[in-house]
């Protein structure tokens, strides 16, 4: 499992690299829904202290609002689907986790919920329709293996071709993100980046997501981002409508430390 927090070392496995142009050149280069994605970050288990780390409390929790005693169940302790594992990386301050649950391990449509810490528990908001990569997940990503990377990472920047719809976040406007082209499925892949959110998988967190750091290295891929869906897959991006990521934009709050917990259900569960 990945994560933008440290994570155990796994063997590195090269999946053989299929190169995909859906997009123009320089889009290509930054978003891994324009071209490879990424995934296993940087090795090594937590330190003492450290967010996720043992004798800290991992963030958990779920779903229903209401308090005990008032005849609606209290928000769960911990977030639903997820296992031991899977908590262990979320950090202990993280008050907003996006969950996204993939339908399997090949398939790419999924589902995102974002749940809020309340001090008592977790709690859910709706549940949301997405996509993700072509062939599905993976916990050992590479650029152009067209499966999104199962991991925990941080949620820091933000940006898109249009104004900024009122963005928490830092929101970096730009025509870079202007794209063009079809999308695996003959979807006009216009407008998919009128609003993105970067996934802290294998770039510098506090950078527009256009930047193309990649400190894992550009074959470990990158531009893993959540965006406005096009109605068909990605090659490793999430993405989700466009009322839906101008919602996200307006709730995620960098004092909330956010996260996103993303993969197949089977291996959030562990």
């Amino acid at each position: 499992m990945a994560s933008s927090i440290d994570c155990p070392p796994r063997p590195r496995r090269r999946a053989p690299y299929r190169a995909v142009v859906l997009v123009p050149v320089l889009l290509a280069a930054l978003s891994g829904c324009a071209a490879g994605t990424g995934t296993n970050p940087t090795g090594g288990a937590p330190t003492a202290g450290a967010p996720g780390a043992a004798g800290t409390a991992p963030g958990t929790g779920n779903t229903t609002q209401g308090r005990a005693g008032t005849g609606t169940p209290a928000s769960p302790a911990r977030i639903p689907g997820l296992g031991p594992r899977t908590r262990a990386w979320i950090p202990a301050n993280a008050r907003q986790v996006v969950v996204v649950t993939g339908a399997g391990k090949d398939a790419n449509r999924s589902r995102v919920v974002l749940y809020r810490h309340t001090g008592a528990g977790w709690e859910s908001g709706p549940g949301w329709p997405a996509h993700n990569a072509l062939k599905g997940w993976t916990d050992d990503h590479w650029a152009g293996d067209l499966r999104s990377p199962v991991g925990v990472f941080t949620l820091t920047d933000a940006g898109g071709l249009l104004p900024d719809p009122g963005s928490r976040l830092p929101y970096d406007r730009s025509d870079g993100f202007a794209v063009g082209g079809t999308g695996f499925e003959g979807e006009p892949l216009e407008g998919s980046f009128d609003y993105v959110v970067a996934i802290d998988y294998n770039r510098e967190p506090g950078t527009s997501p256009l930047d193309l750091t990649r400190p894992l290295g550009a074959d470990r891929g990158g531009g893993i981002w959540l965006h406005v869906d096009h109605g068909g897959p990605t090659q490793g991006c999430v993405s989700l409508s466009e009322t839906h990521m101008k919602e996200l934009l307006r709730t995620l709050d960098p004092g909330r430390h956010p996260v996103i917990v993303m993969g197949d259900a089977a291996s959030l569960r562990e």
